[in-house]
């Protein structure tokens, strides 16, 4: 499976924050690993890493009650653990399918997947800096009814902060990566070591 990078600076100019949410680097500091990255965090750090971030991160994007951040977390989880991918500039993710994309999202399947309008997935992304846990944005796809927005084949990419406020998020920008899994619909899948079993 292939996964597109990107550099830092074109990630921060495709996902631009509103209000003051820019200020915001959210690090706990009871959220901690002696790791210098994600990448070599094991299986088990990784685990205990994100049980002391979850209630945090729930929290953070919860605070302005967007309509997918204040209940993303009742979805289905799709993987069991977060993995680092390569993508969303080498973040911890763990993604979320509400109940319109959870059936065919877990099929996990490689070609002619077609996503039902009003399905949503929702991917927590945090990291490590300075051994510290920092959470990243939350980002989101939604698919459209069909014709909707034929540039990015329905699909509507979004994100919020750390601080639960939405961002600025260029649709090209990432359509453009997304397009890598055009036989899956657009949608990358967590690594197969931490899919759930359906």
């Amino acid at each position: 499976m292939k996964y597109a990078l990107v550099t830092a600076a074109g990630f921060a100019a495709a996902f631009m924050m509103t209000g003051n949410a820019a200020q915001a680097q959210q690090q706990d500091p009871n959220c901690t690993s002696d790791a210098e990255s994600v990448w070599d965090m094991s299986a088990q750090e990784v685990e205990s890493f994100y049980a002391c971030m979850e209630d945090w991160m729930k929290q953070c994007y919860a605070q302005n009650g967007h309509d997918v951040g204040s209940v993303y977390r009742d979805w289905t989880v799709t993987s069991t653990r977060p993995a680092v991918a390569g993508a969303h500039s080498n973040r911890l993710l763990q993604t979320f399918a509400n109940d319109a994309a959870a059936e065919q999202y877990l099929k996990f399947e490689t070609d002619g997947v077609e996503m039902p309008a009003g399905a949503v997935l929702a991917k927590e992304s945090f990291a490590l800096k300075d051994g510290k846990g920092v959470i990243g944005p939350l980002f989101i796809m939604t698919k459209l009814e069909e014709g909707s927005s034929p540039e990015t084949d329905d699909w509507h990419y979004s994100g919020l902060t750390n601080t639960g406020d939405e961002m600025r998020v260029s649709q090209s920008f990432c359509h453009d990566c997304h397009v890598s899994w055009e036989a899956q619909d657009m949608m990358a899948y967590p690594l197969e070591e931490v899919r759930v079993s359906n």
